[in-house]
């Protein structure tokens, strides 16, 4: 029986949202400047009155943007290091240590960047299907190649990453409202499974 896991990453396998603990990480001075700033965007997101993705761009841009890809990569290797396995849920864990490989495809599905996602994935032993940041000539442009990976767009990149292949069950893991699409289009939608 061959099976497809889509699991999302913050909040589901993780305590703690793991953008806002990478920015900080990355330039803990910088972060706390572009945090007071980006305090009315983010009251208004809250409000529904501002666009997740461009308050989210905004935001990464005003720390990340202009740094080199080989900083980054290198800043995200430490990151992993310092937070792994600590951040993950242990039930978490322990489900993903016992997929069945063999009859099993695992796909990392989620709205963070790449950036900081790879490494977590790559421990998975798992695809990532996430959010892309842009660089040109090995910058950081502060932009996005394509949408932000959450909602409606999460079942696009699923789709467009398994378009080959066959599953018998499709299982989806969530913890939020931009997981939904995602949990309803699967055979069987788990929302906060390993909470």
């Amino acid at each position: 029986m061959k099976k497809l896991y889509c699991f999302d990453f913050d909040g589901t396998l993780t305590y703690k949202d793991t953008m806002f603990m990478y920015l900080k990480f990355y330039d803990p001075i910088k972060f706390q400047i572009q945090f007071l700033k980006h305090v009315p965007l983010f009251v208004l997101l809250k409000l529904k009155l501002a666009e997740t993705e461009k308050v989210k761009k905004s935001f990464i841009g005003s720390i990340l943007k202009g740094q080199t890809q080989e900083k980054i990569e290198k800043k995200s290797k430490q990151f992993f290091e310092e937070h792994y396995p600590k951040i993950i849920r242990e039930n978490a864990l322990d489900f993903i240590q016992n997929i069945d490989r063999d009859n099993t495809q695992s796909l990392l599905v989620t709205a963070s960047l790449d950036i900081w996602a790879k490494p977590f994935a790559d421990a998975f032993k798992m695809q990532l299907v996430s959010t892309k940041a842009e660089f040109q000539n090995g910058v950081f442009t502060g932009n996005f190649i394509g949408k932000n990976c959450n909602g409606k767009e999460k079942l696009v990149r699923i789709e467009a990453e398994i378009s080959n292949h066959k599953y018998d069950k499709i299982i989806a893991f969530g913890d939020t409202s931009g997981d939904k699409p995602m949990l309803k289009w699967a055979n069987e939608g788990h929302y906060q499974f390993f909470h």
